[in-house]
């Protein structure tokens, strides 16, 4: 019996350009939600509901970046920690330029640290999980 995550490894695309293009597009979907103001509420205020969204969307971004590095059957070490040091990396961008966005704060270390854990967690998930299998 298959693993179901055998089976949608083989759905998934094998080439590394669809994940490529989808990170890049993730990463323009950041930088605009970043460029906004939030002045909105929401509703009763959960304390630390800002950290589950980073954690969530940088998760995306690390199954992303992830699937389009990783080799069918290759090592899984070089392209888990070339993922999760570009997603520090847009993390520190990301909180940096949101430091020059009027109405929002920027170089929050939880909310990068929120952004990281959620890239590793992604990662890992991608280099384990849907490695393509030859």
């Amino acid at each position: 019996m298959k693993c179901a995550s055998n089976s949608l490894a083989a759905r998934l695309p094998s080439r590394p350009a669809p994940w490529l293009a989808a990170f890049a597009i993730w990463f323009g979907v950041l930088w605009w939600l970043s460029s906004g103001h939030r002045d909105m509420p929401l509703g009763e205020e959960i304390r630390y509901i800002d950290k589950i969204y980073h954690f969530g969307y940088y998760f995306g971004g690390g199954v992303l970046l992830g699937s389009g590095l990783i080799r069918p059957a290759g090592k899984v070490r070089k392209p888990l920690l070339m993922t999760v040091v570009a997603i520090a990396l847009v993390g520190a961008i990301d909180e940096f330029h949101q430091s020059f966005v009027p109405g929002r704060s920027g170089n929050d270390p939880a909310d990068w640290t929120a952004d990281v854990s959620g890239g590793i967690c992604g990662a890992w998930l991608a280099c384990r999980f849907l490695r393509p299998k030859v």
